[in-house]
């Protein structure tokens, strides 16, 4: 099937630069198709109409375009240009320009693609923190200097390097892996690494492990991939970042987190793994309402505060409530020497107290069924019993 790189933008303000970026994705010998997402009418051409694009958003172009208040409509176009990518077969690439608006409205449309079809996105804003445009997909993000106003010399240069960077994309044609072992997914912390690393090490022969660092986007990364059907199955160690969520740390997760596992209903081997903490950043930066916590400064750049009884109640209450709506074969391993490598005999944030108010909650919490069990281990969570018993339960239900 013959492919385009799709550039995206506002033909009513950046006609001039979409078309500079389309005439250098042709002449990189790949094929551009301009697509205009403006909300304001105008005389500029593109091959794909803004109206083409309106007419996607679910109740109609008139939603996007009959709009008066510029926020609304730029909100409205991104939902239209979301589910109109989504039928497109034919994309080899997405290029984007713009600046805040621009960037909000095409990012949000990019991340609705499947990971691994190229995302570039020149924007004024690429400098910055660019976590709320690139959430959990595999956007690249690049820097225009210069507002995008306008073409001279420097915008000419960066448009162009994007559009060359872009079009090279779109045109090499990466190989699949020739692995025919089912993918599985897997989430890890430094405090847990050593129980990631031997379950992966017993499962080597048989599965491909993805192993999906639990700062937020992680978790998020991970479960993108399980709703688009890539991962055959998830062993979970590291819930931590439920403990950010809810009290307020920096690596959080979303109310979604285990969304997916519940609509996919894959095989899901959970754990604790890491509840004994909430990260922030310098030291410095911790709220001042937890002055007088724990604290275990892992590096100048990542402070840890241990949690309470109370918090992990409130933890184990929200993660039991998700795995009772999850219909799947599901497992759930409580380590009961322990949750990471700091919270062990003799660690900064050995809390024993703490630990069973969180295995408690879980207890209390579950709801029995055929497909879901809840298992006590009395190890610690990096000893190789753990391990162990994580990769026996998952061959059992997978």
């Amino acid at each position: 099937m013959e492919r385009f790189v799709y550039v995206v933008g506002t033909c009513d303000t950046k006609g001039d630069e979409l078309r500079y970026a389309a005439e250098q994705v042709a002449a990189a010998g790949a094929k551009p198709r301009v697509v205009d997402v403006s909300t304001r009418p105008h005389d500029v051409r593109a091959d794909v109409p803004a109206l083409d694009v309106a007419r996607y958003h679910p109740r109609g172009a008139d939603v996007v375009l009959g709009l008066t208040d510029r926020g609304q409509a730029v909100a409205a176009m991104s939902e239209a240009l979301t589910h109109y990518l989504a039928t497109r077969e034919d994309i080899g690439a997405v290029l984007g320009l713009g600046g805040t608006g621009n960037t909000m409205l095409v990012t949000a449309a990019m991340r609705a693609l499947p990971i691994g079809i190229p995302k570039l996105m020149v924007s004024t804003v690429a400098s910055g923190n660019v976590a709320p445009y690139v959430g959990s997909s595999d956007i690249a993000m690049m820097y225009s200097v210069v507002d995008i106003a306008g073409l001279n010399d420097l915008s000419r240069r960066v448009i162009g390097n994007a559009a060359h960077a872009v079009a090279g994309m779109a045109l090499a044609r990466i190989p699949a892996s020739a692995s025919s072992k089912p993918a599985i997914g897997m989430t890890m912390f430094g405090v847990t690494t050593a129980c990631v690393n031997a379950v992966r090490s017993r499962l080597a022969s048989t599965h491909e492990s993805f192993v999906f660092h639990a700062t937020g986007t992680g978790g998020q990364s991970m479960e993108k991939l399980a709703d688009s059907g890539f991962l055959r199955g998830i062993i979970d160690v590291t819930t931590t970042e439920v403990a950010d969520h809810l009290v307020g740390g920096v690596l959080a997760c979303t109310d979604d987190r285990l969304g997916a596992v519940i609509r996919k209903r894959i095989p899901w081997v959970g754990s604790v793994g890491a509840l004994d903490m909430v990260n922030f950043g310098e030291r410095k930066t911790v709220p001042p309402a937890f002055a007088n916590r724990r604290f275990h400064v892992h590096n100048p750049q990542v402070t840890l505060m241990r949690t309470t009884p109370e918090e992990n109640r409130a933890f184990g209450a929200w993660i039991v409530s998700r795995i009772n709506q999850m219909e799947g074969p599901v497992r759930f391993l409580l380590p009961l020497r322990g949750v990471s490598a700091i919270d062990a005999v003799g660690q900064p944030f050995h809390d024993p107290e703490a630990d069973e108010a969180l295995f408690d909650a879980i207890r209390n919490g579950w709801n029995q069924a055929p497909n879901r069990m809840l298992v006590e281990v009395d190890a610690h969570i990096n000893d190789d019993q753990f391990s162990q018993e994580l990769v026996r339960h998952f061959l059992e239900i997978q």
